[in-house]
């Protein structure tokens, strides 16, 4: 019994030292979570410690067995597994087997992956104007998983819009996200902010999410409204007085002032950009239209005063009348002349103080300006001003410029075939200012298309201004006539064309076509026979005959250019397809015919009617010869000889 007891208490001994071994040796993680969230393109590194155990083995795995696609670096009792960069395969749950002797130990983990790494952004459709509906756009780039994406709008802290994303991912990707709200911005906006707020939900606690936001001022608009002008000292002025012009413009951004003055044609001219405008010693040109405008970002305003400055008594005119319209190139003269003033004073300036760049010559109650050759620079509106005593007077004139130098050019992309298409060109070459042109296009007395330029030419220079038009022409179209008219309509052009125009008489061509070969007398023929074979086409120009012949590999081999082919007397080689091409400047035409020369049969030669004329008439001519040696040998025996007796003889 005693001895039962030492076998039981020393084996009991025994199991209580193995489980307090196997208590002493086990595993951790590092984080000391269950899951844990890794930003894609960070570093996560996954430690696993061992305890208990003097020289521990380590070994990493997925629970799918998936690539690791990390590091795993082991010292001592701990292994580190470095996955950097993080992304999407890394998003696994992952083992860390611990062996230590006879015993195994596991730890789990699980790494789930998530992409928030920039701040929303916030883009507006239009500068925002007080009154005009305008589109907010709030996009989160490079979001995952946007399913759990929360994205929020803010007016100061009232909130505009809040917008979840629960479709569900198709696949594992990086997407962009956003919001958008219209609305129509106010006098109360003015200085408030725009707040973007995104929020990512990707713990399944009560952990608090991944938060972003953005913030954008609100810069509202306001367009120019309330324009006023002040006047001082009055509207109605004496020559030689002065006048100050006042004008002021609401909006946000404050507007920028604009003076300009009204032209007759109604067009205006910029007199300065200040608030104030200023006129010193007027004269009586100086009467009109004076406008105002008040311009921002978002729109103007207009405001207008008349002014009037009354005349003196002597009187100014200068020639040729208001306005004059000056070739580019040619030469000008402007005169100004005075009446009823014994000795004026003259002086000339532009409207806008610009440079003359011309010749002024005073003498007597007449000055001129001349200006050549004309360029842009004197494109102005020209003051003569005239003292007399005490008193000024001022004339001005207009110079606009032109260029219409020279008729229109006609090009054609090609020669004209019936049938094809073609594009007609026409240019009008150094012409200003285009915006006046029209360029029309005749077809003998019908109008095929007409152009009006009518953008506007911001900067001055001579251009080539063209019409293109593409039509297919006929052999109708043959002789008609191409015009190409241009115009430019300047009304004080007195004495250059007010339109140009160029013409070109058409000659359509048409392609061979109905190619036929005449074979005389039959294509098929025996050895040495004589055959022509006439080709003809129809065409404008009349084509060229070629005529070839076809070889075995299929190349033709020229022979003639006549029309009519002849052989005179044919071999057997001579057989063979023979190609009659016809051939102008719009095409060619073909037209093929097979020769075949057959060889002499025997017999037919030996019974020939030529064969049966020689043999009779060589038979003849024996007969006869035979003849006449006879009755000459016999004469000469007898010494006479007579063709009667040699026939009585005979008889």
């Amino acid at each position: 019994m005693p001895r039962k007891m030492f076998v039981i208490f020393g084996v009991s001994n025994v199991l209580w030292m193995v489980f307090a071994v196997s208590q002493a040796f086990k595993v951790d993680i590092f984080p000391n979570e269950s899951k844990i969230f890794a930003q894609i393109g960070d570093s996560v590194s996954l430690t696993c410690s061992a305890t208990g155990c003097e020289s521990p083995s380590f070994s990493w795995r997925t629970q799918m067995d998936s690539p690791l696609n990390g590091k795993v670096r082991n010292e001592g009792t701990t292994s580190t597994l470095i996955m950097d960069p993080v992304s999407f395969e890394d998003e696994h749950q992952y083992l860390c087997t611990v062996i230590c002797g006879a015993m195994k130990r596991e730890k789990a983990i699980r790494v789930e992956i998530y992409s928030f790494s920039k701040d929303p952004e916030i883009r507006l459709s239009s500068p925002p104007e007080v009154g005009k509906p305008v589109t907010v756009t709030c996009s989160v780039p490079d979001v995952y998983p946007f399913e759990r994406l929360e994205i929020e709008l803010l007016k100061s802290n009232r909130s505009m819009k809040v917008q979840e994303f629960l479709e569900p991912s198709e696949k594992k990707a990086q997407e962009t996200k956003s919001l958008e709200v219209t609305f129509s911005p106010t006098d109360e906006d003015i200085g408030k902010a725009l707040v973007c707020q995104a929020t990512l939900h990707i713990y399944d606690d009560d952990s608090p999410p991944k938060e972003r936001k953005t913030m954008k001022e609100l810069e509202v608009y306001i367009s120019p409204k309330d324009t006023a002008i002040s006047v001082n000292p009055s509207t109605r002025l004496q020559e030689g007085d002065s006048v100050t012009m006042t004008c002021t413009s609401a909006g946000l951004p404050a507007p920028r002032i604009l003076w300009s003055k009204k032209l007759d044609n109604g067009n205006l001219q910029l007199l300065s950009e200040n608030a104030t405008l200023t006129l010193i010693s007027m004269r009586a040109e100086d009467s009109g239209i004076y406008v105002c405008e008040g311009v921002n970002l978002v729109g103007k305003d207009r405001k207008e005063v008349k002014l009037i400055v009354q005349e003196k008594m002597f009187t100014v005119e200068i020639s040729p009348g208001p306005q004059i319209a000056a070739q580019i190139g040619h030469s000008v003269v402007l005169t100004c002349d005075v009446r009823d003033c014994e000795s004026p004073s003259f002086s000339w300036r532009t409207q806008i103080d610009s440079p003359l760049n011309g010749k002024v010559r005073s003498q007597g109650s007449k000055s001129t300006l001349t200006l050549s050759p004309v360029s842009f620079e004197h494109e102005h509106f020209y003051l003569c001003t005239v003292m007399c005593g005490q008193k000024k007077l001022e004339k001005g004139i207009q110079v606009k410029l032109y260029s219409f130098p020279s008729d229109p050019e006609i090009e054609m992309s090609g020669p004209l075939v019936s049938g094809n298409p073609v594009t007609v060109s026409c240019k009008v070459p150094n012409v200003y200012p285009f915006d006046r042109l029209e360029i029309e296009l005749f077809k003998g007395e019908s109008i095929m298309m007409n152009k009006i330029f009518l953008e506007d030419a911001s900067k001055k220079a001579l251009e080539t201004k063209s019409l293109e038009m593409t039509f297919i022409p006929t052999t109708e179209d043959t002789a008609n006539v191409l015009v190409c008219l241009a115009r430019l309509p300047i009304d004080e052009m007195e004495f250059e064309p007010k339109q140009r125009q160029s013409t070109q008489i058409l000659y359509v061509n048409v392609a061979p076509r109905d190619t036929t070969i005449l074979v005389s007398p039959s294509s098929i023929l025996e050895e040495g026979s004589s055959v022509n074979m006439t080709c003809s086409s129809n065409g404008l120009p009349a084509p060229k005959i070629l005529w070839s012949r076809q070889l075995s590999n299929g190349d033709l081999q020229p022979i003639s250019e006549n029309a009519t082919l002849t052989f005179m007397s044919t071999k057997m080689e001579d057989s063979g397809i023979y190609v009659c091409e016809g051939i102008n400047q719009a095409g060619i035409s073909r037209k093929e015919v097979k020769l075949i020369i057959q060889g002499r049969e025997s017999n037919k030669d030996y019974f020939s009617p030529e064969f049966l004329v020689l043999y009779c008439a060589s038979a003849l001519i024996l007969t006869a010869i035979g003849m006449v040696t006879y009755f000459a040998r016999k004469a000469n025996m007898t010494g006479s000889y007579s063709l009667v007796e040699a026939q009585r003889t005979k008889v």
